[in-house]
């Protein structure tokens, strides 16, 4: 049985007790998640609304009515009268859905509440995607943080080596400033990073429905590599994950609410059967109320038929069908775009996983890059521009991979949202 989005965690696969949290405190916390909640009560409040048509409606009254009637109003010499008189009761009015006209405004209401259901699957689905790619971008930022406080030492020992062959007269001061305008470009990038890390904690914050300084020096506290990329995906999604997707069933739904629509404007042209009926008593003192012959009641059934009423319920009709038409419109657009993101996601996906073997080949030729330049310039075999110009490349080509790697994650999440939150096996 095909699982809800809101029944696949798929982010507990990437195993980060943080980011399950984070997802957790945001299906919480999260205003959005909490509005699509109350738009879900709201739609059966109207079921319930609907249905309440199939009950009878009672009421009760009580008062006392007093009068006066002028007797110069016919006859001068006619004297006034007066009367007065206590009453109590109760009515009622009952219409019968013999020809199904609450049945069908009910059944629309119920695809009311699955269009609103579907809506929170989406606002679910997208939260959690939201929250999971900003968090692998987060740990990117702090990675590349890492490797620019590793690349910084390591300038730092070649100014020192440069420094002290100057001092011997073995080198040149070019040599220093040159690894001096090296060490000092990276330490630059240094509070550019420090502001993405900020900012990005601070979205995560946000989305997981709590303010900035209750969560982010948390999430700052123990920065975390990313992990091995996983494997590539073939491409071939079955439908059914497809159909799972809140979009999907929300359109599928809409469909449902429409077609039921259709059956509500057929039923105005069906009559109306209804009873009535009241029950009371009339006194002139309150004392009398309850006697025999101060009761009073009366009974009725009415059908009433609407033979002409200028187009008006024809036009219903044809304005339901349209509507229902124009939705499968829709309905058919959803599900190719569905397909189209999810085919533009898997290929993003593989691309961003061949890109990471491609960048981890190259970063190894990099670092070896580096390692002989530095050699040959202490044997005195080759300039320091060799020296710096391969720290240079070898930083940007480390921290080109720690990008990748975190696109590899953007990209699957990605999958993931297109998917509606089903896990890839």
């Amino acid at each position: 049985m095909q699982t809800a989005p809101t029944d696949d965690p798929w982010w507990k696969q990437y195993d980060d007790p943080m980011l399950t949290r984070l997802i957790s405190m945001a299906e919480a916390n999260n205003y959005n998640v909490s509005a699509a909640m109350k738009r879900i009560e709201l739609a059966k409040r109207q079921i319930n609304a609907t249905r309440s048509a199939l009950y009878p409606t009672l009421g009760v009254s009580a008062g006392w009515n007093g009068a006066r009637n002028a007797g110069a109003a016919s006859n001068p010499m006619t004297a006034s009268q007066t009367s007065s008189y206590f009453n109590a009761g109760a009515n009622m009015n009952w219409e019968i859905d013999v020809f199904g006209r609450v049945a069908a405004k009910t059944k629309a209401a119920k695809a009311g509440v699955q269009v609103s259901r579907a809506e929170y699957d989406g606002v679910i689905v997208s939260l959690c995607s939201q929250l999971a790619s900003a968090y692998y971008q987060l740990r990117t930022y702090q990675e590349q943080y890492r490797i620019t406080l590793e690349h910084i030492e390591s300038q730092k020992s070649d100014v020192r080596m440069t420094e002290v062959r100057h001092e011997a007269g073995i080198g040149t001061g070019l040599e220093v400033s040159q690894a001096k305008t090296v060490l000092y470009t990276t330490q630059s990038s240094l509070p550019t990073l420090e502001s993405s890390i900020q900012t990005t904690a601070n979205s995560i914050a946000i989305l997981a429905g709590v303010y900035p300084a209750e969560l982010v020096p948390e999430l700052l506290q123990q920065p975390q590599a990313l992990a091995q990329a996983p494997a590539t995906i073939s491409p071939g999604i079955p439908m059914d994950l497809l159909r799972r997707r809140p979009d999907i069933v929300e359109a599928e739904m809409q469909l449902a609410r429409y077609a039921a629509q259709i059956g509500v404007a057929r039923k105005d042209f069906l009559p109306v059967l209804a009873l009535t009926g009241s029950i009371g008593t009339s006194a002139h003192d309150a004392g009398n109320l309850f006697r025999k012959n101060s009761l009073e009641y009366s009974v009725g059934a009415s059908l009433s038929w609407t033979v002409f009423d200028g187009f008006a319920r024809s036009n219903n009709v044809a304005e339901a069908r349209l509507q229902l038409e124009a939705a499968t419109d829709d309905y058919n657009f959803t599900v190719m775009t569905a397909v189209e993101e999810v085919e533009n996601a898997i290929s993003q996906y593989n691309s961003a996983i061949e890109q990471v073997e491609a960048l981890q080949k190259v970063v190894a030729e990099s670092e070896r890059t580096y390692r002989l330049s530095v050699e040959l310039y202490k044997d005195g075999l080759s300039d320091f521009i060799n020296v710096t110009d391969s720290q240079v490349t070898y930083l940007e080509n480390r921290m080109s991979l720690a990008s990748a790697v975190g696109s590899v994650y953007s990209a699957q999440i990605a999958l993931y949202k297109a998917l509606g939150g089903g896990i890839i096996q």
